[in-house]
C-alpha cells in the first residue's frame, strides 16, 4: 500500500503572493503618515528597555533645565537690542522742527501769467547752490509760489503756441511740464532736485512719440528748442528710411528760412543746402553712432544723417527775457522758427495723409515697409 502524502500547514495552502502586490489598501497622497502610524516590529534586535518612572522624571527635569538655560543665554544675548527696541517704544516720537524761511519780497512788481517774475529766477539760483531736501523744505513757501507762477505762465504761453501750431492741443498744465524731483535710484548725482523749470508742447504733451517744441528756464542755461529726443527703435527705423529714400525733404525741411536764421546762426546766408545738414549733424553727435547703422553701407551720401538718434535743434537764451511784458512773443517767434521741422519729423515718424503730400508719401513709405516685411 502507497504511502500516504502528508498534508501541508494550513499556513502554506493559501495562493503566493508577489512583492508588487499588497493586501493592504493604498494610501492617499493626502494621508499624513504620523497619523495612526504602528510601531514596526524589529526582528534581530533585542527590545529597547524601558526606563523606570523615576529615571524619566529625572531625564525630563534635566532636559527641561537645560531648555531654561538655553532660553535664558538667549534672551541675554538679545537684551542690548531688545532695551534699544524697548527705550525707542516708550520714548515719545522725535519731530524734527525746520523753520520756514521768509519769503522775497517783491520788489513792487506784481505776478502776471504773460511773464515770470524774477524771483522765481532767484529761487531757480538758490536751489542750484543749496540742491538739498532740508534746505527745499526749510524754503516750501518760496518753492509754491516759484511753481505757481511758473504754472501760470506755462498756459498763457500754450494759447500762444496753439497759434503758432494748430496741431498742439489745449492740455492741463501738468501734461506739458516736467517736475523738478529727480529720479537718483540709478544716478551717480545724489542731487534730488532739478535747477529748472520745462515744458514740452507736443500733440500729447511731454510724452508721446510725436516732435515736440520745449523751453528749459534755468539762470545761465536756458535754452529754446524742439525735435525729436530720444526716439524708440521704430521711430528712427523710419526717419533713416526716410534719409534714404527722400534726401531732398530734409534739405528742404533744414533750409527753412526762420529755422537756419534762428537756430543755425553760424551758417552764412550765401552758403548752399549742405551747410544746414552739417550744422544740424553737429547739434546732434551726443548719442549718435561712431559706425554705419545695419543696412546701409559706409559710402552713402547721408552716412552722417543716417547715424542720428537724436533729431533736435536748440538755442541759449538769457532767462531774464522771459521777465519781460514780450516774454510771449519771443517764445511765439522762436517756436514758429522750429514749425517746418517740428512738422517734418512728425509727417515721417506718425504720417497724417491729410496734412500734406508729404505725409502721404510717409504713408506710403509705411506701406512698403509692411510689403517688405512680408516679403
Amino acid at each position: 500500500m502507497p504511502a500516504r502524502k502528508r498534508s501541508a500547514p494550513e499556513s502554506v495552502a493559501s495562493r503566493r503572493r508577489s512583492n508588487r502586490l499588497s493586501s493592504t489598501p493604498h494610501k492617499s497622497y493626502l494621508h499624513d503618515e504620523n497619523d495612526e502610524r504602528l510601531p514596526s516590529k524589529r526582528r534581530g534586535r533585542p527590545p529597547i528597555r524601558q526606563s523606570l518612572p523615576q529615571e524619566d522624571s529625572v531625564e525630563r527635569e534635566h532636559e527641561e533645565e537645560t531648555a531654561e538655560e538655553d532660553d535664558w543665554e538667549a534672551e541675554k544675548e538679545d537684551e542690548g537690542g531688545d532695551d534699544d527696541d524697548e527705550d525707542d517704544e516708550d520714548a515719545p516720537p522725535k519731530v524734527v522742527i525746520i523753520p520756514l524761511e521768509k519769503m522775497r519780497d517783491d520788489g513792487g512788481v506784481s505776478y502776471e501769467d504773460h511773464r515770470l517774475h524774477r524771483n522765481t529766477l532767484l529761487f531757480l539760483k538758490d536751489l542750484k547752490a543749496n540742491n538739498k531736501r532740508s534746505w527745499l523744505k526749510a524754503h516750501d513757501d518760496e518753492y509754491r509760489r516759484a511753481l505757481k507762477d511758473w504754472q501760470s505762465f506755462v498756459e498763457a504761453a500754450t494759447q500762444t503756441m496753439m497759434q503758432v501750431d494748430e496741431t498742439i492741443p489745449e492740455l492741463p498744465t501738468k501734461d506739458v511740464i516736467f517736475r523738478i524731483h529727480r529720479d537718483i535710484r540709478f544716478s551717480k548725482d545724489p542731487t534730488p532736485y532739478k535747477p529748472h523749470f520745462s515744458v514740452a508742447w507736443s500733440r500729447t504733451g511731454r510724452k508721446g512719440p510725436y516732435a515736440c517744441y520745449y523751453l528749459h528756464c534755468e539762470p545761465g542755461s536756458s535754452f529754446f528748442g524742439g525735435g525729436l529726443w530720444h526716439p524708440e527703435a521704430q521711430p528712427v527705423a523710419k526717419l533713416r528710411r526716410s534719409i534714404d529714400r527722400h534726401p531732398e525733404r530734409w534739405r528742404r525741411a533744414l533750409n527753412d528760412p526762420l529755422l537756419r536764421k534762428s537756430f543755425f546762426p553760424a551758417v552764412k546766408a550765401d552758403a548752399g543746402p549742405e551747410a544746414a545738414v552739417r550744422a544740424f549733424v553737429g547739434k546732434n553727435q551726443d548719442n549718435a553712432l561712431k559706425k554705419r547703422p545695419k543696412g546701409y553701407q559706409v559710402t552713402h551720401r547721408d552716412i552722417e544723417l543716417l547715424k542720428l538718434r537724436n533729431f533736435t535743434v536748440s538755442k541759449p537764451i538769457d532767462a531774464e527775457m522771459l521777465c519781460r511784458d514780450d516774454a510771449l512773443q519771443s517764445v511765439a517767434d522762436a517756436m514758429r522758427a522750429l514749425l517746418a521741422l517740428v512738422s517734418f519729423l512728425n509727417s515721417v515718424v506718425m504720417p497724417d495723409p491729410n496734412l500734406d503730400d508729404d505725409s502721404e508719401s510717409s504713408s506710403d513709405e509705411a506701406e512698403e515697409e509692411e510689403q517688405d516685411h512680408q516679403a
